[in-house]
């Protein structure tokens, strides 16, 4: 292997009981925990224990097929915050949806979260993705996949001015002279876009970290411009080396664009692992995990994904000819492309395609022992295809656990991943600058 200065980073991405849809069957998953704060606070420790950049909570604004799989999930925010006050140095990040949100309440909050941390946030900024949503907020569709990136990036130059609308040295409180705040470092900001205006000021000082990590998680045409612009951690769904490399080259050589370097962001795959101490051991692992898939729930699944109905197919033939599934998709056009790519590369029949969707939800799905684990990663990070990874466990708690106990101490024999914190903040983890006062501002400005 090659060498490449730096280590790796890394986030715990919690996703229900575990990122295998039927994960969840075990004996061993936190499945009656599921709204349990003690079960977060269990692998938010286990991540700080693990030395992670941060712990990453998924969120959806609709819950569906709550009969066969994990359903439901607890606000991310409010969560976090709890958890804030249970770890020291472990970053918190979230999803939370620029569709259905207003971005006054979301920078408030966010602000807010910042600081109750000591600079430990990150926000995943997200488009939503079905008519479900919509629903839910009383509208009758979802908006087109482009427009909702349209309004996002609005959405976010909104939220940015609202944090910049306090100066870094704004607050005095000054007892004798009677001064609390300097009133010429608080200024009241107006904007007037397409989607969102506001005229005001937030009423939370600026976060310790500037701004919290800006993190994206698109990978179609729309979501990489708007990841080269705003994104400060991207995740991704990578299926090969190969393609992880030309993904990682093509995020970074559209920065310049927007007036930022390389390195300014990291660019961190999906990687969800089931592991061992022996081959064998890991193998029996995934055979016991796919089994319990039922046949007509991964051709559900796989028809819904695709927007073609496949219960009149064969489930051990190949896909049929489908027309433009990555068109006719309105949700996640990345992954619908991905979704093609894995079946006709692999030549994997409806069932084998739709198994390992519902294994890893179309991240890499790695199967194997500590080491062999620890040598993908450092190859992948060596060779350039990543900066980090967001390790997605299939069964929580347990798999998050073996990854600390077994993996972590791999990567740190190496010297490929830290062995004690030494900064304070996310953005000391992910070695990431602190943005002053205007940043994105100053961006907006080169594009014009």
């Amino acid at each position: 292997m090659g060498t490449r200065e730096g280590q790796l980073h890394l986030g715990a991405f919690i996703y229900y009981t575990g990122h295998h849809h039927y994960g969840w069957r075990q004996p061993e998953s936190g499945a009656e925990r599921l709204f349990d704060f003690k079960f977060y606070k269990e692998l938010a420790q286990t991540a700080e224990r693990g030395k992670f950049d941060m712990m990453f909570l998924a969120d959806l604004l609709y819950v569906r097929g709550v009969e066969d799989a994990a359903s439901g999930m607890l606000e991310p925010l409010t969560l976090l915050s709890a958890l804030s006050t249970v770890t020291d140095k472990l970053g918190l990040t979230a999803t939370v949806s620029t569709t259905y949100n207003e971005p006054y309440n979301v920078a408030r909050k966010f602000a807010t979260l910042d600081h109750i941390s000591n600079g430990r946030v990150g926000w995943n900024i997200v488009t939503s993705q079905l008519d479900l949503e919509a629903n839910n907020y009383g509208k009758p569709e979802h908006p087109e996949h482009g427009l909702r990136y349209e309004m996002a990036r609005e959405f976010v130059e909104v939220a940015t001015r609202l944090w910049d609308s306090w100066g870094d040295d704004s607050l005095i409180v000054n007892r004798e002279a009677g001064k609390f705040a300097d009133a010429s470092k608080v200024k009241e900001i107006e904007y007037k876009g397409n989607w969102y205006s506001t005229k005001g000021t937030i009423n939370v000082p600026r976060p310790p970290q500037g701004y919290p990590v800006l993190i994206q998680a698109g990978s179609s045409g729309p979501g990489q411009d708007f990841a080269a612009g705003f994104g400060e951690v991207i995740f991704t769904a990578q299926q090969s080396l190969e393609a992880a490399k030309a993904f990682y080259e093509g995020l970074n050589s559209k920065l310049a664009k927007y007036g930022r370097e390389r390195g300014s962001l990291k660019i961190m795959p999906g990687l969800s692992p089931i592991i061992g101490a022996t081959e064998e051991e890991a193998q029996q692992k995934y055979k016991e995990l796919q089994e319990l898939i039922p046949p007509t729930a991964a051709v559900m699944m796989l028809s819904g994904m695709l927007s073609f109905d496949l219960s009149g197919y064969p489930v051990e033939g190949q896909l049929p000819e489908i027309p433009n599934p990555v068109d006719a998709s309105n949700g996640m056009k990345s992954r619908v492309q991905l979704i093609m790519d894995m079946a006709r590369k692999d030549k994997l029949s409806i069932l084998e395609l739709g198994r390992r969707l519902l294994g890893a939800r179309g991240h890499l799905q790695f199967v194997g022992t500590y080491e062999q684990l620890a040598d993908l990663m450092q190859l992948w990070f060596e060779q350039y295809g990543c900066d980090g990874f967001n390790i997605m466990p299939p069964v929580l708690p347990g798999d998050l656990n073996e990854f600390v106990d077994h993996v972590i101490p791999i990567l740190q024999q190496r010297g490929l991943f830290r062995t004690e914190y030494t900064g304070n903040t996310l953005r000391d983890h992910l070695g990431l600058e602190r943005p002053n006062v205007g940043h994105f501002q100053q961006q907006e400005e080169i594009l014009l």
